[in-house]
């Protein structure tokens, strides 16, 4: 099933009474820094500090009462495990999360502050796929994945509406690519709300894999991606690939340099605080590869959840 702007019109209309609908700022030192006029979509505004919340919160919210009865299940060690956690508070049924035991403290909290009931497991794909199955075969609970569901990419595809609502003229869209989901619904946004409209993806330069899949014509996995913007660790699926291939004009990879420097810049010029995976999508302004100049530009902000004692720019 194919995701269209129809879907992401009705994923607006279903999380409406539960997300928040996040600001866009601009900032006029940025604007002279890349020579481009940019319109930032501060997802870090979101619930959970992450435009996860759109995503599972429409997928949540989309299940049948016998469905959602159940419950629903992921493996996250990051924000779609805190984002699937707290819509499904809100819609009163249990989230089941298998996260890896190496996960940071903070995230581990949050998510159980959100009400989820987590399952420890190794730090290992496979095992977090093995405690998954068993988790979902135990409780009937559904899997809500990520970013390789239908529903999910509806729902991140909001971010991108909202936007375009705020500012209708804009030439470029930029969204940071890990596995995909928020670039997929943002492309089918853009692009089915604004003919013309550029849809360009970040990525780092350490973490390419979404770069080298377009080049190849095929989905090439991550290597042992080494990056700072540990959101974009994940490669793409087959459905996010295939959004991707039809509906983003390139992707620009940014350097681990560029990233931080962004995101420091940011932090500085316009007061707002966003992690290394959002500053992926203002590097790659910052950094210039591709003739942006004089253009109205949106950039989509995915978060701003922060180690605040793993800064890029700190001394160590």
């Amino acid at each position: 099933m194919a995701v269209t702007l129809d879907d992401i019109q009705r994923a607006a209309a279903r999380i409406k009474p539960y997300a928040q609908r996040t600001p866009m700022l601009t900032n006029e030192s940025l604007n002279q820094r890349v020579g481009a006029q940019v319109f930032l979509k501060c997802e870090n505004f979101q619930k959970v500090g992450a435009f996860k919340f759109r995503g599972a919160c429409n997928a949540v919210f989309s299940l049948t009462d016998e469905e959602a009865a159940r419950g629903v299940a992921t493996h996250s060690s990051g924000n779609h495990a805190q984002a699937l956690a707290l819509a499904a508070r809100m819609r009163g049924v249990p989230a089941y999360i298998v996260m890896p035991e190496n996960a940071p403290q903070v995230k581990k909290n949050a998510v159980a502050g959100y009400g989820g009931q987590i399952t420890y497991c190794e730090p290992t794909l496979p095992a977090r796929e093995a405690a998954l199955r068993q988790v979902v075969d135990a409780t009937g609970a559904a899997f809500i994945h990520p970013y390789d569901n239908e529903r999910v990419i509806a729902g991140q595809g909001t971010a991108a509406l909202e936007l375009l609502a705020d500012a209708p003229d804009l030439d470029a869209i930029i969204a940071p690519v890990g596995g995909g989901g928020l670039l997929s619904g943002t492309s089918i946004a853009a692009a089915e709300t604004k003919k013309g409209i550029r849809v360009i993806g970040g990525e780092p330069e350490m973490a390419d894999d979404a770069f080298r899949s377009l080049q190849a014509g095929k989905v090439l996995p991550s290597d042992h991606p080494q990056t700072i913007a540990d959101g974009l660790l994940t490669s793409l699926s087959e459905r996010t690939f295939s959004i991707i291939q039809s509906h983003v004009d390139q992707i620009v990879t940014v350097s681990e340099q560029g990233i931080a420097d962004a995101m420091r810049f940011v932090w500085e010029r316009a007061k707002i605080i966003i992690e290394p995976s959002a500053a992926v999508a203002v590097g790659v302004l910052w950094e210039r590869k591709i003739d942006l100049t004089g253009l109205k530009v949106g950039v989509i902000l995915s978060g701003g959840n922060v180690d605040l004692r793993k800064l890029p720019w700190a001394k160590r």
